[in-house]
């Protein structure tokens, strides 16, 4: 019961504090899966990640579902969807019925305003940390170029990144990286 108790609690507060969807909350799943519980490492959170971006659907229910399957089984699955969407659903019929009297207020679009940053901020600490991962399997260069070309397909070629994703995977699948003893310092 403690298994999922804890499945429970890990997806309820990213679900909580997940402000704005997938972005805001994939950083917090991590720190609760990967930091918190140790559930996984960072490469095979970011293996989940990958994959789910691949997917149709919100980010944050698929972690939830496959990350609380992979711990506990068919009941850490639906423990973890049901956390996971429960601020939601809560939030949902609480806010959405009074918003519209408070939408223009300063306060309150100052306040969806603010959380930008600071969504930006988690997103940038996660992929530095996806990076420094990413550096020690292959090495200095190969990540920079991955990451420039990443970068170009997505935000310039504006190719969507599902896609990229399932290039680099198959790209993965066909061309395995060899570990070579690459130092972190190449």
């Amino acid at each position: 019961m403690k298994l999922y108790r804890d499945i429970f609690i890990a997806f309820l507060r990213s679900g909580l504090l997940g402000f704005g969807g997938g972005p805001s909350a994939i950083p917090l799943v991590h720190k609760e899966v990967v930091g918190t519980y140790k559930w996984m490492d960072d490469e095979q959170f970011s293996n989940i990640l990958a994959l789910g971006n691949t997917l149709p659907g919100p980010i944050n229910t698929k972690m939830a579902g496959y990350i609380g399957y992979r711990v506990g089984g068919v009941r850490g699955l639906i423990v973890a969807l049901i956390a996971s969407i429960f601020p939601t659903v809560l939030l949902m019929l609480a806010l959405l019925t009074s918003f519209n009297q408070f939408k223009d207020q300063p306060s309150v679009q100052g306040m969806t305003h603010a959380v930008v940053p600071i969504v930006g901020v988690m997103m940038g600490v996660l992929t530095w940390g996806f990076f420094k991962s990413a550096k020690k399997g292959l090495g200095f260069k190969n990540a920079i170029l991955l990451l420039a070309g990443s970068l170009i397909a997505i935000v310039f070629v504006q190719i969507h990144p599902g896609i990229v994703i399932g290039v680099l995977l198959i790209g993965a699948i066909v061309w395995p990286v060899k570990k070579s003893g690459v130092s972190e310092s190449e």
